[in-house]
């Protein structure tokens, strides 16, 4: 199927100000699976300077530089996509005993993978959380992975909060709740206390009442012999054709769509409108 997307933000301010570098992922990363068609992202004012770059991880990354005063600002994105039919966990583990955990990357991945994981605090709740459903899943990886996503989708409350960071993980399982950003930071420190590498991404829903008029978020898992595999907490499935992300990062801060700063002599108020419109091309 083909979709189209429309991204429209609208930044406005109660007096004039001055716009730092902004930082735009608003282009779909490419899959094997997926196909950009067309992509036009128009912002006003017209930028002195829009550099179109890939960032550290891959995602790709628009730098805007406009240089006069301003009371409003305006990014609209508009692309349209190809998305073909897939099966997410259609592979094979290699090494075949990465089918259980705990498991061992193979070196290439190693000495990435346990300087991450080395670097990470996870509580012990969430520790017990890990251990509860591998025990349930007999270890093995994929029912663990899929483990996870069903009871988080099951047993959490899910909370729509459109502004800040995610909560730290031990928060949204004291709570039990959260957005989808919350249970997908959530989801990637249960991942690692198992041992496992987890990403957080950002990007679109099609077909989801609750997510199709908004940003979403959800997690891709690192699996020897299947690379990343996306897992969504909030829906409580695997990812399919039906998602389109925009950036993946083994952090989530910083993936806003449009990230950047002004500046101004005072205090000066600001207010952001968004809105997505996702729709299957006929």
């Amino acid at each position: 199927m083909t979709l189209e997307v429309e991204h429209q933000l609208s930044y406005s301010y109660a007096d004039y100000v001055g716009l730092n570098p902004h930082y735009f992922f608003l282009s779909p990363k490419p899959t094997p699976y997926q196909y950009l068609i067309n992509h036009d992202l128009s912002i006003l004012p017209k930028p002195d300077l829009l550099n179109k770059n890939i960032d550290q991880e891959g995602n790709i990354q628009h730098v805007c530089f406009i240089n006069q005063r301003l009371k409003t600002f305006e990014v609209n994105s508009k692309f349209s996509i190809r998305t073909e039919d897939f099966k997410g966990l259609n592979f094979v583990f290699f090494p075949f005993e990465c089918a259980k955990i705990p498991f061992k990357y193979p070196q290439r991945m190693a000495k990435y993978v346990e300087f991450i994981l080395n670097n990470k605090s996870i509580s012990e709740d969430v520790k017990d959380f890990a251990l509860a459903v591998a025990e349930k899943a007999n270890y093995g990886t994929l029912d663990f992975l899929m483990g996870v996503t069903t009871q988080i989708h099951k047993q959490f409350r899910y909370i729509s909060r459109e502004r800040g960071d995610a909560v730290l993980a031990e928060e949204t399982l004291k709570s039990q709740s959260g957005s989808c950003r919350d249970f997908s930071i959530f989801m990637i420190d249960v991942c690692a206390s198992i041992g496992i590498l987890a990403r957080f991404v950002s990007g679109y829903l099609y077909g989801s009442e609750l997510h199709q008029h908004d940003l979403h978020a959800w997690v891709e898992v690192l699996l020897p012999g299947g690379g990343w595999r996306g897992f969504d907490p909030t829906e409580g499935r695997v990812v399919d054709k039906n998602y389109v992300a925009l950036a993946a990062s083994i952090e989530s801060i910083g993936l806003s769509p449009v990230r950047g700063t002004f500046r101004s002599i005072g205090h000066v108020d600001s207010v952001l409108n968004a809105e997505v419109i996702i729709k299957e091309s006929k």
